[in-house]
């Protein structure tokens, strides 16, 4: 019997979850929060979930018709279609010249994956990749992995207090960079479909090629069973075939064939306009209630007297905003008051309740307070 494991030089690798939530999990104070979660919470603090979204799952699961065979490397064509019509419109520009396609890929970083596969062997002079800094952490390290140096780029202006996308288009259009988009939740940035990938629109009207990343597990509560596409868009039907040949070989070296339960949820959805008509309803009331918590948020740090204009936290649209704190306050809250946010201070705010909103916003008002007069003092971490 061998004695030695072919194992034993293999060291315990960091985790993968965020040092941020690594922490939060540690803290027993029973007052502790996280507003840094990736999906839409409910009200109640649990994971929301379309209403339409249970339904359809049911009814797929009675279904005596349906075959549970492999899809294709590629995946469900009818998914496909229905995902991209769903993020251009039915006729757009690029899908009317045929020259954009998706291939059907795995949980929430799977097209990042094939996306970043494809660019390094076929763009092998591509080795330094901008990532907007909100979504470091999540995508950084695919690129990372695969030899890509990562740097962080921000469209946040602390001192306006919003987001410009204007940095980043004219950085994109000046240095001739390839994007790479990443839509995570159409639909529930603004409650317009539409709207929500407008700088999509822009790009194709352009004439820009470009990989998105769609993914629909956030915006119908699918988070169990990870689903998306990868977008590509060419300047033409034949650059497009080619590069879905180099895709298809790439894809079924990662993961052959794609899940099928979540596409057919979501084409079902989408293909069927009282049930689309029902999730579209669903994505507008969940965006009201998160804006309804924005300016509660607001009228509560005014009624507190917190220094400052709070005026851009209703102003930004989507489940996750900047609350404009600078690193000196948001160590405070996290130190002192046991409320979980990132260093830039975006936060996310389904995770905002009735049960938290005074505590988070007292935590707030004593931060910024704390932070005018003098230096904040805190105690040194322990060390493990």
């Amino acid at each position: 019997m061998p004695t030695l494991s072919v194992f034993m030089d293999v060291p315990l690798a960091h985790k993968l979850e965020g040092s941020l939530l690594k922490t939060y999990k540690q803290d027993d104070c029973p007052h502790k929060m996280f507003l840094a979660y990736r999906v839409c919470m409910t009200n109640e603090g649990h994971p929301w979930v379309s209403l339409v979204v249970q339904k359809t799952r049911l009814q797929i699961s009675q279904d005596p018709s349906l075959d549970y065979e492999y899809l294709p490397t590629m995946g469900l064509k009818s998914f496909i279609q229905a995902s991209l019509e769903l993020l251009f419109g039915k006729h757009s520009q690029a899908i009317v010249e045929n020259r954009v396609a998706g291939v059907h890929t795995v949980g929430d970083s799977g097209a990042f994956q094939l996306g970043v596969q494809f660019l390094r062997a076929w763009h092998k002079d591509a080795r330094i990749v901008y990532i907007i800094s909100s979504q470091k952490e999540l995508h950084g390290l695919v690129f990372q992995d695969m030899g890509f140096t990562v740097c962080e780029y921000s469209i946040w202006d602390p001192k306006k207090l919003c987001v410009d996308p204007d940095i980043l288009l004219n950085v994109v259009e000046s240095k001739q960079i390839f994007p790479f988009f990443d839509i995570p939740c159409q639909g529930l940035y603004t409650g317009d479909l539409e709207e929500d990938t407008r700088i999509l629109q822009y790009f194709v009207s352009q004439g820009f090629e470009f990989f998105c990343s769609q993914s629909l597990s956030k915006n119908f509560g699918i988070y169990d069973e990870g689903v998306g596409i990868l977008v590509v868009v060419a300047v033409n039907n034949q650059q497009l075939l080619g590069v879905l040949s180099q895709l298809k070989g790439l894809a079924e070296a990662l993961w052959l064939n794609p899940p099928n339960t979540g596409a057919r949820i979501i084409t079902s959805i989408l293909c069927n306009p009282a049930l689309l008509a029902e999730w579209k309803q669903s994505l507008k009331e969940v965006v009201e209630n998160i804006m309804l918590t924005k300016e509660k948020v607001k009228e509560k740090l005014r009624l507190l007297g917190t220094p400052g204009s709070w005026g851009h936290i209703t102003e930004q649209s989507g489940t996750h905003g900047y609350l404009g704190l600078n690193s000196q306050q948001v160590e405070y809250l996290v130190r002192k008051k046991h409320i979980y946010i990132p260093k830039n201070s975006q936060i996310n705010f389904s995770c905002i309740n009735a049960n938290n909103i005074n505590y988070i916003t007292e935590g707030i008002n004593e931060a910024v307070l704390l932070s005018e007069g003098s230096e904040i003092c805190l105690p040194k971490e322990k060390k493990p």
